[in-house]
């Protein structure tokens, strides 16, 4: 069953195709999908990833989530966990991840959104390691992997020939983390 995680100010909850229409509106952004794509998503390749994202429900047991405004309910992107099947290099593996539209970057919900997702995962998913992977171009990105307290694993090439920093956080860092937190 996937998750329906509550934050402070985020709901992560499971995609459904009528979410289609606010999903296209979000990947029109260039901004969206500058990494990897460097353009924005049409209509149809939205469509195509909602598809596939609501199959993996099933055939891989989680995935990304649709990431709405708690006080408003408007979705503002998303996140989750998901099998990076675009870098099989990498498998077998489970990746967290996140898209947030342009008014709703720079405010710390990518952060609490994957924390969430994380949290999840080794509390209550089983993982006992998850990957992150980021274009080194992609500060920010590579910023909210650090404060999830992911480290440095490898580089390698993504499926469009740019390269990709590929970092994880094991069970074991992700308890001292929590450990550390709740001792101040």
């Amino acid at each position: 069953m996937i998750p329906v995680l509550t934050t402070e100010r985020l709901v992560l909850r499971p995609f459904t195709p009528d979410d289609l229409a606010a999903l296209t509106v979000l990947h029109a952004e260039e901004s969206f999908w500058w990494y990897p794509l460097r353009r924005g998503q049409t209509a149809e390749e939205t469509k195509d990833f909602l598809s596939r994202v609501i199959e993996r429900y099933d055939s891989d047991g989680f995935g990304l989530e649709a990431v709405e405004d708690r006080a408003s309910g408007t979705m503002i992107g998303w996140a989750g966990l998901a099998v990076p099947h675009f870098l099989p290099q990498i498998l077998p593996a489970v990746e967290v991840g996140w898209r947030l539209g342009g008014a709703h970057r720079g405010q710390g919900l990518a952060t609490e959104a994957g924390s969430a997702a994380v949290d999840w995962g080794f509390a209550e998913g089983g993982l006992e390691r998850i990957v992150s992977i980021y274009e080194p171009e992609n500060i920010p990105s590579g910023k909210v992997m650090e404060r999830l307290g992911f480290t440095f694993e490898r580089v390698t090439s993504g499926p469009r020939g740019k390269t990709v920093h590929v970092t994880e956080l094991t069970r074991r860092q992700w308890e001292a983390h929590a450990r550390d937190d709740a001792h101040g």
